[in-house]
């Protein structure tokens, strides 16, 4: 099987196509990012660094829950006004990122592309953030991304890259996934994207953040996992009843047929 043949069903889901599938998981993801934004003191980092003509990339941004979650979770107001470069393979999403922004973040330049085909005139940022963004990057292709993600930074810079540990049910979902029903490249894991900026020469401080998110809702729990998996024709009925997959769902299902997901996020601080 190819080597992107989950970056490529990812980049089919985001699409306005995928539009519901993606509602469907941000039921239980939106989590994600408010753990994240809770995470450090965004307010004073940001101030930090403000500078005339200061600048911002965000490296698979998605639908633009990252800077969404940072406005409504945390006080922005003393932050001075920050151009902010979207950088995606996907034009939905950036449209949909563009769409979410609000001051302090200003859109400037839309980077439709992969992080690894960044440009190597797209440097002197003061900010590079990848927030639960690089899960479908084939791995033959992670240590070229994180040369450009350390290269895109200027000297002094804020980077963050924030990936699920192996430990995480991203991962561990997506494991017993291809295990028991559909052979697919694995997820690259927060140890992996800490080793290739290590790689690439930065100096990487790893921060963990631990947390749930679940559900009684089977229709819930259905959405948010099909779209673990970016793959919607596989419903939850049939993955219970899948071999390795069945059991790692039980595993997180209590009597009453609850779901709990138990989450660890590294943050990846450069």
């Amino acid at each position: 099987m190819s080597s992107k043949d989950t970056a490529e069903r990812s980049l089919e889901h985001w699409s306005e196509a995928g539009r519901t599938g993606m509602e469907a998981f941000y039921a239980l993801a939106t989590e994600d990012y408010r753990q994240l934004a809770l995470a450090a003191d965004w307010p004073a980092l940001l101030a930090d660094r403000a500078h005339d003509g200061w600048s911002l990339l965000d490296v698979a941004c998605g639908s633009g829950k990252f800077p969404t979650a940072l406005r409504r979770h945390t006080d922005l107001s003393a932050v001075p006004e920050l151009a902010y470069d979207l950088l995606d393979p996907s034009a939905f999403s950036v449209a949909e990122a563009r769409g979410a922004l609000g001051a302090p973040f200003a859109a400037r330049h839309d980077l439709v592309m992969t992080l690894q085909d960044l440009p190597a005139d797209h440097t002197g940022y003061d900010i590079v953030w990848a927030t639960h963004a690089l899960y479908a990057l084939p791995p033959d292709e992670l240590d070229a991304a994180a040369e450009r993600f350390v290269a895109a930074l200027a000297p002094g810079g804020l980077g963050l890259v924030a990936q699920a540990t192996a430990a995480s049910h991203y991962l561990a979902f997506y494991d017993a996934f291809r295990a028991g029903v559909r052979e697919a490249t694995p997820y690259t894991t927060a140890e992996q994207v800490r080793d290739a900026l290590t790689r690439a020469g930065a100096d990487v401080r790893d921060q963990r953040v631990t947390y749930t998110t679940g559900t009684s809702d089977r229709g819930v729990a259905e959405g948010f996992l099909q779209r673990c998996a970016f793959d919607d024709s596989v419903s939850l009925d049939e993955m219970e009843a899948a071999p390795v997959l069945g059991d790692y769902l039980a595993s997180c299902r209590d009597a009453s047929g609850s779901y709990t997901f138990s989450h660890e996020a590294a943050l990846l601080w450069l």
